[in-house]
């Protein structure tokens, strides 16, 4: 017991004043990413991850008119990706920790006289501390799963890694390619190809990455709690006694729950990663269909890999109840192809002019009729542009006409009105 005291003390030592203990998550991380060791790469790694990148990104330059993202390819070792992604995964996680200390601090005082409220006012901090404790090490833990099973930086759908960076983990893709039956050097390419579509995607669509960060901290902002499960709790357990506190914080009593709104969000968020996904599905196949003999296989390794849930869904459905899996991403991968078949490779990718144009829900539903209603949409606006056009030529044409006001008057028709 004094030793189980004495570590909760430490723990609370080095909290912080945030809603999560940053320090804690990050040590927890790196100590469960080199779990089952975490070798460096070694510069054989290196030239092969790098050359495979370089080669992917010539592949893609005949499918999209996307820029490169210009970016010199590097091999992460587990340790690296967690150093990359863990500021991305504090945006999206600081939200929903700050909520649930604030809900658990308002059901504790609000269950005690009001002359006792002073004392639980230090109940309530005790309560901060620990649930920033609690959080931090269970994101921590996630984290460093997650970089156990990830195979390059763009992996879990949203961009963890802000700027151009393209990286691949060689003991991921090592883990991937166990048991396929495919070469090794054209595993590595195909989720090089991958890779380096992402990085075109998010680099040649400026909004994007915020669109879908945004939608994420939107969601995790909107979360509720189910109070009356908290006070339960909260009536439950003795405020002095910090092991308690930690037991009834991992319990399950913050689970979050899913409003109409959230439900929404969340289907926002479905559709964009969707789209995300279906892209690259599209333009890798494009690339690499003439190029690796394998390709069609590996590309239904990875749908199959996708549709069990991805390697972010358990991180984030643990933490504010939110998968972030690409439920409908064959039919968004065929909505691409039903756009392109229509409009081009250029009228394809030109659907990532503006947030407004991208495809919803419904529009996944019906694939190919998408091309058909925006092309119908773009010819009415095209109509309306050219009326208004003509309406104001007119007018300027009136506005600029040298006779004298009763040369105009005596025209046929009347006076002019």
């Amino acid at each position: 017991m004094a030793q189980a005291m004495a570590a909760v003390q430490q723990l609370m030592a080095s909290a912080g004043d945030g809603p999560v203990n940053w320090q804690l998550a990050h040590d927890v991380a790196r100590q469960a990413a080199v779990a089952d060791g975490d070798p460096t790469p070694s510069s054989a790694e290196e030239r092969e991850v790098s050359e495979a990148l370089r080669l992917a990104d010539l592949w893609l330059d005949p499918v999209t008119d996307l820029t490169s993202a210009a970016a010199a390819g590097r091999a992460w070792s587990r340790s690296e990706w967690v150093e990359a992604t863990l500021p991305t995964w504090k945006r999206l996680a600081e939200p929903v920790a700050a909520h649930v200390a604030d809900a658990v601090a308002s059901a504790m005082s609000e269950q005690v006289p009001e002359e006792a409220r002073g004392m639980v006012a230090g109940a309530s901090s005790v309560m901060r501390s620990i649930g920033g404790t609690v959080f931090g090490a269970q994101l921590g833990q996630a984290v460093g799963g997650l970089s156990r099973e990830v195979v390059s930086a763009t992996d879990v759908g949203i961009p963890l890694v802000a700027g151009s960076t393209t990286a691949l983990l060689p003991t991921g893709v090592a883990a991937f390619a166990d048991g396929l039956g495919v070469p090794a050097g054209e595993v590595r390419l195909f989720l090089a190809a991958r890779e380096a579509a992402h990085a075109r995607l998010f680099a040649g669509v400026p909004w994007l990455r915020g669109h879908l960060l945004g939608t994420v901290e939107a969601y995790a902002r909107g979360i509720t709690l189910d109070t009356s499960r908290i006070e339960e709790a909260v009536r439950s357990i003795d405020p002095s006694d910090p092991t308690a506190l930690q037991e009834a914080l991992g319990s399950g009593m913050l689970e979050p729950e899913k409003t109409p709104a959230q439900q929404a969000a969340l289907e926002r968020l479905e559709t964009a990663l969707a789209l995300v996904e279906g892209w690259v599905d599209h333009v890798v196949d494009l690339a690499t269909r003439s190029t690796l003999p394998s390709s069609a296989a590996l590309r239904e390794a990875v749908r199959r890999r996708r549709a069990v849930g991805g390697p972010a869904e358990h991180v984030m459905a643990g933490l504010v109840g939110l998968e972030l899996r690409p439920r409908r991403l064959r039919e968004a991968s065929r909505l691409w192809e039903a756009v392109e078949a229509a409009r081009g490779s250029d009228g394809r990718d030109a659907v990532w002019a503006h947030p407004d144009l991208l495809p919803t829900a419904a529009d996944l539903d019906d694939p190919d009729g998408f091309a058909t209603r925006r092309s119908d949409a773009e010819a009415a606006s095209a109509d309306v542009d050219a009326a208004l056009e003509a309406l104001l030529r007119g007018e300027e044409a009136r506005d600029d006409d040298p006779r004298p006001e009763e040369t105009r008057d005596d025209e046929p028709g009347g006076p002019a009105r």
